[in-house]
């Protein structure tokens, strides 16, 4: 498991999920209306399905591997600029984090270089804890990880908390 199949296999879900390329797109632009942007998480949660299902085809090895590259990717968008752009508690960020992630490559690229193109309100819950859920299903508990996914444990995203 590496980036790149990390990617690949959350792309395979938005393929099954209808792919919704043009609205997906439209996240990079900031030309997404509330409307499509509705569609677009609630067309999540059916990639989420369709990546769980394709997670719990992995080995132990490969699950844990793509847990520990989500875990780092939700880690490095934990940052005080971002949460000003998409707003909410510190478990609202975290869901709106596992949306960036799950909306693809393209807009986690975007974001994490630009944050100010981060929506608010677009949340994606399941997506935090997918590999985690079912690597505890599958093999039991986790190796613990040296980093964590929660909000405002980047501490060098949130300098005015340190």
């Amino acid at each position: 498991m590496n980036e790149q199949r990390f990617w690949t296999l959350i792309e395979e879900g938005w393929q099954v999920a209808g792919g919704m390329e043009k609205e997906r797109d439209q996240l990079l632009s900031g030309e997404l209306s509330e409307n499509d942007a509705n569609q677009l998480m609630d067309a999540s949660g059916a990639m989420v399905e369709t990546l769980r299902e394709k997670l719990a085809a992995l080995n132990q090895d490969e699950l844990l591997q793509f847990d520990r590259i989500l875990e780092r990717k939700l880690y490095d968008i934990d940052r005080a600029e971002i949460q000003e752009r998409t707003d909410g508690s510190e478990d609202g960020f975290l869901y709106a984090r596992g949306f960036i992630v799950a909306a693809g490559k393209a807009y986690y690229d975007a974001v994490h270089a630009k944050p100010a193109i981060a929506m608010m309100d677009l949340e994606c819950e399941d997506m935090c804890y997918l590999s985690w859920h079912v690597y505890r299903e599958r093999f039991g508990e986790m190796p613990k990880s040296a980093i964590s996914r929660e909000s405002c444990s980047n501490q060098a995203g949130w300098p005015d908390l340190t």
